[in-house]
């Protein structure tokens, strides 16, 4: 907690009224250790705002995020990274002139809230060395034509000050432009999602997980299933389900690529690096592996119906029908060209959602997977890390728990 009676400030409710159905609630926070992991003071204004209300929901429309923690729902840190991380991407298309700095550079944007129109509120820290006087930038999504409002909007304002402006009476002029072309409702509440906010501790300095000698063998020199277990440690126990391969292949009506068996027998069922799933193959009550076969290849099949020229695979079992064996959490698929007799000759092919079908992809499997994680893959559609990610920090498999099978 710190000291009132060390800052001038004003307090929310002087211009607006704490919610009845949800009325804010502090969450004890230790500002010396959070700003400490910060690297950086924090303004005055924010650390009394946060231990008098807590995690608020403002006007109906914006997210002041304070140090606070909800297990499954929300961790400071957590979101702080992420969405310094998306800015820094965003704003690397800009002119480079034009393009801000983000924290931890000195003078870079420090993110404090969001709003229900997916836009982001920073702190601009070169303003001065006293975060009191940090003043406030907007990336506003999409601001309407003639609203004076610019993508990265800079205000004169502190956070105080800004969210006095946001529930501005009617009379009052809009310059500088508010977050809509109206005010705000002069309402505060605890955010809704995080009911149950506890807490939050700075995580601990975490030592390098690879040495320098493991990491060139990781992202450079090694090949094939050893270097990815290097970069993307496997399970201890890898999630195949209690079937056999003997069996899948009886209900596929056709084997698989040995090295697909090779690498589930090593890494199971599960999802790498947030976004690509492997479902288990040899699980034998619902939902089955040939399930998530026949799904996925019915919808292939009604897309095409209407739009052929964007659908151009044949489907299994069609000789060189497409075969999927993963999927994205954005709807992307990857499989296999089922063609000749050898399936260890299948080329690998990828269906992605948001692009147009590319040609089959030129490595095998693992291959595919380490050049992927390596930040080496390009294919279109593909998610993939950003110039500044250290793909050491962001390989990782996370094996598909009991809690999946509902």
């Amino acid at each position: 907690m710190i000291n009132p009676e060390d800052a001038v400030t004003v307090d929310l409710a002087e211009f607006a009224e704490p919610d009845a159905e949800r009325p804010p609630a502090p969450v004890p926070v230790d500002w010396t250790a959070v700003e400490e992991w910060l690297g950086t003071r924090l303004p005055t204004d924010y650390k009394l705002l946060a231990d008098r209300y807590g995690p608020v929901d403002f006007g109906e429309f914006l997210w002041i995020h304070v140090p606070c923690a909800q297990p499954g729902r929300f961790d400071f840190g957590q979101w702080l990274r992420a969405t310094q991380r998306e800015a820094r991407i965003e704003a690397r298309a800009l002119p480079a002139g034009e393009r801000p700095l983000l924290h931890p550079e000195p003078g870079g944007l420090l993110a404090w809230g969001c709003s229900r129109g997916s836009d982001t509120l920073f702190w601009d820290t070169s303003v001065s060395d006293d975060p009191d006087e940090w003043t406030v930038v907007v990336t506003h999504q999409g601001p309407v034509p003639g609203s004076g409002l610019l993508p990265w909007h800079r205000y004169d304002l502190t956070l105080t000050e800004y969210l006095r402006h946001t529930v501005r009476d009617a009379w009052e002029l809009s310059s500088p432009p508010g977050p809509l072309m109206g005010p705000l409702p002069g309402t505060f509440a605890r955010t809704a999602f995080l009911g149950t906010a506890a807490p939050w501790t700075p995580p601990a300095p975490v030592p390098p997980r690879l040495t320098e000698a493991e990491r060139r063998v990781a992202l450079e020199t090694g090949t094939g299933l050893d270097a990815l277990r290097l970069l993307t440690p496997p399970p201890a126990e890898p999630r195949l389900g209690d079937g056999t391969w003997e069996g899948l292949f009886e209900q596929l009506g056709t084997p698989l690529p040995g090295e697909y068996m090779r690498l589930m027998e090593t890494y199971g069922s599960g999802c790498w690096s947030g976004w690509l799933r492997f479902p288990e193959p040899l699980r034998t009550t619902a939902p089955r592996f040939t399930a998530f076969v026949d799904q996925t290849l019915e919808a292939y099949e009604s897309l095409k119906s209407g739009h052929p020229q964007w659908y151009p695979l044949a489907t299994f079992p069609a000789p060189g029908g497409f075969l999927p064996f993963a999927d994205s959490i954005d709807g992307d698929y990857l499989g296999w060209l089922t063609e000749g007799d050898r399936p260890d000759d299948w080329p690998l092919v990828f269906w992605p959602r948001h692009a147009d079908q590319g040609p089959p992809l030129e490595q095998g499997l693992v291959d595919t997977l380490l050049a992927w994680q390596r930040g080496r893959l390009g294919t279109a559609g593909l998610c993939v890390l950003d110039e500044d990610d250290d793909p050491v920090e962001f390989a990782d498999f996370e094996s598909f728990g009991d809690e999946d099978d509902d």
